[in-house]
């Protein structure tokens, strides 16, 4: 048996709403999928300190990159 996957309820404004459904019909998808594609996004970006130390990396090495490319 397959378990089935859990179920988020939230409360938005009309505004919100209105804005959110005007959003999925211009991409062509259901509001359900916009948000949720919204809060996958959200999921998946780095922590803050993480994205900080890899800016800094990445700053700190950017010649050293540019001579081995």
């Amino acid at each position: 048996m397959q378990e089935q996957e859990p179920t988020l309820t939230i409360r938005l404004t009309s505004d919100q709403m209105r804005k959110l459904q005007e959003y999925a019909m211009q991409l062509g998808i259901s509001p359900e999928e916009l948000a949720r594609a919204g809060i996958s996004e959200l999921l998946d970006r780095p922590d803050a300190a993480f994205q900080q130390a890899l800016d800094y990396v990445l700053e700190k090495n950017a010649d050293l990159y540019r001579r081995l490319a």
